[in-house]
């Protein structure tokens, strides 16, 4: 079944189950049997029948339905109107609590909260419906806590103390006795638990667990941010001991048991300021005019072994996390940028994809398992890149742009053009199958030696970048797609779901007012007219616009057992076994993979599924805390450029504003609509603008206008702008 037809009928289950429920709610002292419930909500087909009689047994089983006589049900009281869900506070202080199977989010005013914090998990209880309103209800229990822990500025009093939570969406300050302080002083910034909430009283009471420093200091700030999504900074001593303990040396016992490519030729292509190489590549040209092609990636399950405190750790952090000053790694030094770091002239222990493949990409042979490699040369993109544009013609001696020079082989040059040959080939056809070609700008700062950020640039993927990019993605599939087509296998897939079609609407509906426009033909005129707006806007004022509006119609790229394929690469397998030294699930990948080889049964499906789910939530909050470091670091760079006039889009317009993208450094800040002079202006939804009452003039989504620094609050993370007016 195809997914989309799974979402339909499930959507159908969802349908029938309201109906049940409808029915039963409203004459609660009577009992229906199916003939009747169907007859009342419009049941006429088979089909619906089947799903009708399937759900009642379901619900009667699981205890949401009563059955009084054979066939005949009746509903529970205790269930009547009492549902699980999870709150979404807004930043007005009221609530929605989604629940799975309605349609619609449950409305919760904040006085009707009963001390439930933003992504709690509540039981709600929702009021009877009248025809045409929302959704109401109000909760009647607290399921479990998201968080207890929250980042937050210290009120001193004289006994006592206040910590007012950074977190908007926290609407209540925490008291904590003297007692448990723990050396923190008036305006601290501090990481405080929430211990109990007694229900006579109007604040929850807590201690401080850490004293983070003094708001506006870089490093208080950028812990900050790592506790504010409950990230670490550093390990447990207990972590870094086990870690510094391990015998990292290479063995011959170890290598005759695996396949010793240290004699092929070898090399990592990395960053310029990289320190970790989880990723290698080797190349030879074979007899039959085909080319061998190795994926090397760092063994880290030889050293990250299970039911040990460093792979519980590693699992607990399940991704390193990527600051615009800083790695949180997910893998002790000794292991990230030592053991498992392919650094050259250095043998490693590896796990490989090999591939035969012939001039035109197309795989003749493929092998995996575990090797050992010693890479000969480390490039950085800038390096390989410099090979690929000059065709292997004139190179210098020393091409380095790093410290010390080096000669570059005639077998490097020939392997680099070679590979970057097949790599093209390789991304055509992904194209030309419906993959989608998400190139976004990514905004980076050159630092001094105190973290300040002195300039901006924009990391952009060249042919070196992208060479990379089609290896690592031809292992990551042939990798699942081993797996995946061996029967009853459990395994972890990396799934891209298809997109939104109501956000494609909307996202059609923006980029049409830059003469843009999107196809719905069918799935393929859809992608391939995604690829055509993402090519157009480049270099143009919407570029950065537009691709994140692209990105935010896409589904969310998660990891589960469940493979429904990976919609913007356009493959039917996908899974990420390439980057074991910074994401938990390479590694869980690894090891299935071995496991598989050496003629294991399938792993357990549940057990490996909560470490999926667990690893795409913790990815989400490694993400958000990337997204806040660069939002932090805009602002600190804006605070030296107050004095200066800049050229922005707005990028967002909502109720009390509109956001304003700068073009020349992607620095997003607000105009707050009360600080418009002039006029009053209202938000139209519909247009995506503020409109003045008086002079009609509007501000719409993509406008350009010019700003000037209003306001940095590195503390709230806030830039605004005072807004000069369009950018005619």
């Amino acid at each position: 079944m195809s997914n989309r037809n799974k979402k339909a009928k499930n959507h159908r289950k969802n349908e029938i189950t309201k109906g049940i429920f409808t029915v039963l709610e409203k004459e609660p002292s009577k009992t229906f049997n199916y003939k009747q419930i169907a007859a009342k909500i419009g049941i006429t087909d088979v089909q619906d029948r089947n799903i009708l009689i399937q759900r009642l047994t379901q619900l009667k089983e699981k205890k949401r339905i009563r059955e009084v006589s054979r066939g005949s049900y009746q509903v529970l009281d205790d269930v009547k109107t009492y549902h699980t869900g999870v709150v979404d506070l807004t930043s007005k202080g009221h609530a929605y609590i989604v629940v799975e199977g309605l349609d619609d989010d449950v409305f919760v005013p904040a006085n009707k909260l009963n001390k439930a914090f933003h992504k709690d998990t509540v039981e709600v209880y929702i009021y009877p419906s009248k025809k045409g309103k929302k959704l109401e209800g109000e909760v009647h229990k607290i399921s479990k806590r998201y968080k207890t822990t929250f980042v937050g500025i210290v009120d001193m009093q004289k006994t006592f103390a206040f910590v007012r939570p950074s977190d908007f969406r926290m609407y209540t300050d925490i008291f904590v006795s003297s007692d448990k302080l723990k050396g923190a002083e008036d305006g601290d910034k501090v990481i405080v638990e929430i211990l109990e909430w007694p229900n006579d009283v109007d604040s929850p009471f807590g201690r401080i667990t850490e004293v983070l420093g003094k708001p506006g200091e870089h490093d208080t700030e950028i812990h900050a941010i790592l506790a504010e999504y409950g990230l670490p900074y550093e390990f447990p001593t207990e972590v870094q001991r086990f870690a510094d303990q391990l015998d990292t040396g290479i063995k011959d016992d170890e290598i005759a048991k695996r396949r010793d490519l240290r004699e092929v030729l070898t090399f990592t292509i990395d960053p310029k300021d990289a320190k970790d190489f989880d990723d290698a590549l080797s190349f030879t040209k074979l007899d039959n005019g085909n080319f061998e092609i190795g994926i090397h990636i760092a063994d880290v399950s030889h050293y990250v072994l299970e039911n040990t405190i460093l792979d519980d750790e590693a699992y607990e952090r399940a991704t390193s996390v990527y600051l615009v000053d800083r790695v949180v790694p997910m893998l002790p030094e000794v292991l990230s940028n030592n053991a498992c770091s392919l650094r050259p002239n250095e043998e490693k222990y590896t796990f490989s994809a090999v591939f035969e493949l012939d001039s035109n990409a197309i795989i003749k042979n493929q092998w995996f398992g575990r090797t050992v490699i010693n890479s000969n040369e480390r490039f950085a993109y800038e390096e390989a890149q410099y090979i690929i544009e000059t065709g292997g013609n004139e190179i210098p001696e020393d091409i380095s742009i790093r410290s010390g020079a080096y000669k570059v082989s005639k077998d490097v040059v020939e392997a680099t053009l070679t590979m970057d040959k097949l790599a093209k080939t390789m991304r055509s056809k992904r194209m030309n199958q419906g993959a989608i070609s998400f190139d976004k700008v990514e905004v980076r700062f050159n630092l001094n030696e105190k973290n300040e950020p002195i300039s901006v640039y924009f990391k952009e993927a060249k042919d070196a970048n992208k060479l990379i990019e089609e290896f690592m993605l031809l292992a990551n599939r042939k990798v699942a797609e081993f797996i995946g087509k061996q029967k009853n296998k459990t395994f972890v897939y990396r799934v891209h779901d298809d997109p939104d079609e109501d956000k494609l609407i909307a996202l059609n509906g923006i980029v049409s007012r830059f003469g843009h426009k999107l196809d719905f033909k069918d799935k393929k005129s859809i992608s391939a007219s995604l690829n055509k707006l993402l090519e157009d806007v480049k270099g143009q004022k919407e570029q950065n616009l537009v691709d994140t509006l692209a990105i935010r119609s896409m589904s969310k790229a998660i990891y589960t057992i469940d493979n429904i394929g990976h919609y913007g690469l356009a493959f039917d397998y996908y899974t990420h076994f390439t980057s074991p030294i910074r994401r938990y699930p390479d590694v869980m990948v690894h090891r299935l993979l071995q496991h598989y080889l050496d003629g294991g049964k399938s792993a357990n499906a549940e057990a490996y599924e909560t470490k999926c789910k667990h690893s795409s939530d913790m990815e989400g909050l490694a993400s958000s805390a990337e997204r806040d470091s660069i939002k932090y670091m805009q602002i600190k760079f804006m605070q030296d450029h107050q004095d200066r006039e800049f050229v922005g889009v707005i990028s967002g317009v909502t109720e009390w504003g509109i956001y304003v993208e700068i073009i020349e450094n992607k620095c997003e800040g607000m105009v707050r609509i009360r600080d418009i002079k002039g006029d009053y202006y209202i938000f139209d939804e519909k247009q995506y603008a503020i409109i003045g009452e008086r002079t009609k003039k509007t501000y719409q989504l993509g406008d350009e206008v010019i700003v000037m620094v209003k306001n940095t609050d590195l503390v709230k993370r806030h830039l605004d702008f005072s807004l000069l007016g369009k950018n005619e």
